[in-house]
């Protein structure tokens, strides 16, 4: 493929980081960036880059939870050693988050020739997108947003966990949707899921930026575009993920609804009049 252009790679930074964590699909609106500018997007390097540039967006993430991380590592390694330790709720979540990283790590690796292949049209991207905004509708109408994050459990963190699934298999669902809308079903306050959403994306979404480098490397991904790329997600994401916080403390997620919905049709239509393949 021909190289990533700078000016591309700034546009998909900021595309991914204002994404990542908005219950819209990162990957959808890359997807669609990647079809507008030509780009194709079930090529080997163009799927590595968008998973490089994704730990931009966890790296914003490590550093605005930053406090909150090395509490609950350091009360993981106290527990590892102090048995009174492994009462702490910090010392349980460390481990929960570890179990519920598992499943996705399994699927992406079972799944990964039809993540990156048939599973990468801009069809599956628009279906899920619609599809992803009923089920993140009815999970708010759903919920009764009683449950706060210290009131979570083993059962909640896997049944979030697991629901990245339908996101990395269907582009377009939403990794943040699949898990806040969960949340929201199990009685989480809208705040309480969304931050487990994020602890349970770091290990899962970082894990996928370093397996996918060596394709993105060796498959035609320059090295200065990928930086660029990551440092603009980095800055894109830090400023999406703080007003992300205080918008779901007092609103609902219907704008989301809304906005996925309109995104679905649109692409629909352009796939429809051969605008994008």
């Amino acid at each position: 493929m021909s190289a990533i252009s700078i000016g591309q790679a700034v546009v998909l930074g900021a595309v991914e980081g204002v994404t990542e964590f908005l219950p819209v699909s990162s990957t959808g609106h890359l997807k669609i960036a990647e079809g507008l500018m030509g780009i194709p997007v079930d090529d080997k390097a163009v799927v590595g880059f968008s998973a490089v540039i994704q730990v931009g967006a966890i790296a914003a993430a490590l550093v605005y939870f930053g406090k909150d991380i090395v509490r609950i590592v350091g009360a993981w390694f106290r527990g590892l050693g102090n048995r009174e330790e492994r009462y702490h709720h910090d010392y349980k979540f460390a481990w929960w988050v570890i179990y519920a990283t598992l499943p996705i790590v399994v699927v992406g690796l079972a799944a990964k020739p039809l993540i990156e292949g048939p599973l990468a049209s801009l069809w599956v991207v628009a279906g899920s997108l619609i599809v992803g905004s009923g089920v993140m509708w009815a999970a708010d109408q759903m919920g009764r947003h009683k449950r706060g994050e210290d009131d979570t459990s083993l059962k909640d963190a896997m049944w979030v966990g697991c629901s990245q699934i339908l996101a990395l298999l269907f582009p377009g669902f939403s990794r943040s949707g699949a898990t806040m809308s969960t949340g929201l079903i199990l009685d989480l306050e809208r705040v309480a899921a969304t931050r487990l959403s994020f602890f349970l994306g770091i290990p899962a979404l970082t894990g996928a930026g370093i397996y996918e480098l060596k394709d993105a490397m060796g498959s035609g991904a320059a090295v200065l575009p990928l930086a660029i790329g990551t440092v603009v997600s980095f800055a894109v994401a830090y400023a999406s993920i703080s007003w992300l916080l205080k918008f779901v403390a007092k609103h609902s997620f219907n704008s989301f609804v809304i906005y996925r919905i309109l995104v679905g049709v649109l692409l629909f239509g352009l796939l429809g009049m051969g605008v994008l393949s």
